[in-house]
């Protein structure tokens, strides 16, 4: 049986035949008008057209729950294509291009509310222009606005034609240069607050329908959810990412703890062993990677790690002050900090410390345990002195006295106590003006210790025995500590150096007298060596070293007038007698008086300024007496053997 006869004889047959071979609606249409041609009897007609429209019932059903189905599966990607790892910006942008392809739209787009009030585009797919993405949406105004304020769906078959949407001019412009119609926002929530809204748009006027407008609500709380775990989990990463960083602090801080632990150790078994304070200064240095000074209790460094390293007297006086108040550590500027030095109620001085950065708790609390193993190396310095005072002060005593031991057993004692009996040393005595001797002989004892010395107490004055060369510079030395210590005037007078330690008691006597001739001269309170007193140093030196005195006086001149008879002698001579005029002068030299002044100047240059004042006028004066005589003693004296003419000054 044919079609055509099937349709005659059974017109309802032939509409399932094409209903079970899924047809397309034209081909029951095309039925349905052949059945209207032939003409089939009323009654199979009417029965033809009720088929038919049963049968376009039944398409149409089964086209909707086709589509309901894909969309449904459409929906299960997107919801697993959500629950990748995306972080916020990327998970927006799979939302808006997931929203384009499920329901066929020309554009989608995202918006987001902002804190202060109204809401910005920030994703985007399907547009044509660069306008949309970053454009601000005025609050309450366009579709987003309006969904987000009723928390409902909106949207509108032709948008630039509705006057029911507020618009606004920015999205106008974009909606015109994008050439948009219909457009559908439903808001995304965050919990119970609106956060932004999902936009749907085609360039051709459309109304949407009810099952479009589930499935973008749909895409919205799909969205809503994602977004919420994609700033939970950028919330667990940044916490994770802190965590490890802290973690990475904390083993850094660990092992910078154990480090400084094992540094106070070392600096603890330093103090001991009785290192110097310098070896303690660089070791906490290295520790902390900075400079660091040793300042007693009157300013003044006593050990530092480098070398003009800025720490002034002004600065040192004002970390004492600031220090003694704040009893721990101190930043006196944004790279200088102090600590200070303390035995119990005793202040013994401020440790400074120069750094690149500020330093940080633990290096602080380092910081301050190095002022107190410094504080105790003082303490042991100062009892290891005194403990070992007596022994010392024998020595020395025996020393003032007069070598009464053998060269070899002198050596061999001087070399026990740590001395070198060969090297130079000079005698330093100190009286202080007042009642304070026993506070003078603690530091004393220390001072001995600090410097590889010796000190014992006679009568009324410290003895010091000091390694060194120089006796003016270890009297102003002496001087300048032991005096702010006592807070009143202390006469030091010194001699020296010795050659070796058999020659200490000669030396001893010289700066005794040279003690003496200070008080005589009205000179309590001051400082001076036995080279400092000028002929005064002559006459009461044992050996009278004429020579020497003459040479350090006027030596350069003498030695100017032998090379080019310049005659600068006869010139200060002249200038002396005539009472300091150099026109008097000119005229007894029988020269122009610029001549003289020139003379003069040379000589200035030679003995430096203030040669002319009374002081050292006065040693002028005698030096050019001595020399003269000398010349004359030479002259008149007959040569001895080899032709030489001897003199004896004694």
């Amino acid at each position: 049986m044919g079609k055509d006869e099937a349709s005659d004889d059974a017109p309802a047959l032939a509409v399932l035949e094409l209903l079970a071979q899924e047809s397309p609606p034209s081909a029951f249409e095309e039925l349905l008008h052949r059945g209207r041609r032939q003409p089939l009897p009323p009654e199979q007609l009417a029965e033809l057209e009720r088929a038919t429209r049963l049968a376009l019932d039944i398409h149409s059903s089964a086209n909707q729950r086709r589509q309901r189905e894909a969309v449904m599966a459409a929906l299960v990607d997107t919801v697993h294509d959500m629950t990748t790892p995306y972080d916020p910006d990327g998970l927006l942008k799979v939302i808006t291009s997931r929203a384009r392809r499920l329901i066929g739209f020309d554009m989608a787009y995202i918006s987001l509310r902002k804190p202060d009030g109204g809401s910005y585009i920030h994703s985007s797919d399907g547009d044509t222009t660069a306008l949309n993405v970053g454009l601000v949406v005025e609050e309450s105004r366009g579709l987003g606005e309006m969904a987000q304020d009723k928390g409902a769906p909106f949207w509108t078959a032709d948008y630039l034609n509705d006057d029911r949407i507020p618009h606004g001019k920015g999205v106008d412009e974009v909606v015109r240069a994008e050439g948009l119609h219909a457009i559908m926002a439903v808001p995304i929530f965050q919990g119970s607050h609106p956060i932004g809204a999902l936009y749907g748009a085609d360039r051709v006027v459309r109304h949407f329908t009810p099952n479009e407008i589930s499935v973008m609500r749909s895409l919205a709380d799909f969205a809503s959810v994602a977004l919420e775990r994609a700033h939970l989990l950028d919330r667990t990463q940044t916490e994770i990412a802190e965590l490890e960083a802290s973690g990475l602090k904390a083993r850094g801080t660990i092992a910078r703890m154990a480090y400084l632990n094992d540094v106070r150790s070392r600096l603890i078994a330093q103090v001991l062993d009785g290192s110097d304070l310098r070896d303690v200064a660089t070791t906490a240095a290295e520790a902390l990677g900075a400079t660091l000074a040793v300042v007693d209790a009157h300013g003044r460094i006593l050990a530092a790690t480098e070398e003009g390293s800025g720490f002034d007297e002004a600065l040192t006086h004002r970390a004492a002050l600031e220090t003694h108040a704040a009893r721990g550590p101190v930043a006196l500027s944004e790279t200088l900090w102090a600590t200070p030095v303390s035995a119990g109620m005793e202040h013994l001085g401020v440790v400074l410390l120069r750094v690149a950065q500020p330093p940080g708790p633990e290096a602080q609390r380092f910081f301050h345990f190095v002022a107190q193993a410094v504080a105790l190396l003082l303490v042991v310095q100062r009892s290891t002195a005194v403990a070992a005072g007596p022994i010392r002060d024998e020595f020395l005593e025996g020393l003032l006295a007069g070598p009464a031991r053998a060269p070899q057993q002198l050596a061999t004692r001087a070399r026990q106590l740590g001395l070198d009996p060969d090297g130079p040393y000079v005698v330093v005595l100190a009286r202080p003006e007042g009642s304070e001797h026993g506070k003078a002989v603690v530091w004393a004892s220390s001072y001995a210790y600090r410097h590889s010395g010796l000190k014992t107490v006679n009568s009324c004055s410290i003895v010091l025995l000091l390694p060194g060369s120089d006796a003016s510079a270890a009297a102003q030395a002496v001087s300048d500590e032991l005096s702010p210590l006592l807070g009143r005037p202390v006469t030091v007078g010194a001699a020296g150096p010795a050659d070796g330690l058999g020659s200490v008691s000669a030396v001893y006597q010289e700066a005794q007298r040279c003690l003496d001739a200070m008080i005589a001269l009205d000179g309590a309170g001051s400082t001076a060596s036995m080279d400092e007193l000028g002929f005064l140093g002559v006459l009461l030196s044992e050996d009278h070293d004429v020579e020497g005195f003459v040479a350090s006086v006027i030596g350069p001149v003498l030695d100017h007038d032998a090379e080019r008879s310049a005659g600068l002698v006869p010139t200060i001579e002249a200038y002396f007698t005539s009472g300091n005029s150099p026109t008097r002068a000119a005229a007894a030299l029988h020269v122009h008086p610029n001549t003289v002044v020139r003379r003069l100047e040379r000589i200035t240059e030679l003995l430096g300024a203030g040669w002319q004042k009374p002081g050292r006028s006065v040693d002028v004066q005698l030096a050019l007496r001595l020399s003269r005589a000398r010349d004359v003693l030479r002259r008149r004296r007959a040569p001895g053997p080899g032709g030489q003419a001897e003199a004896s000054w004694k």
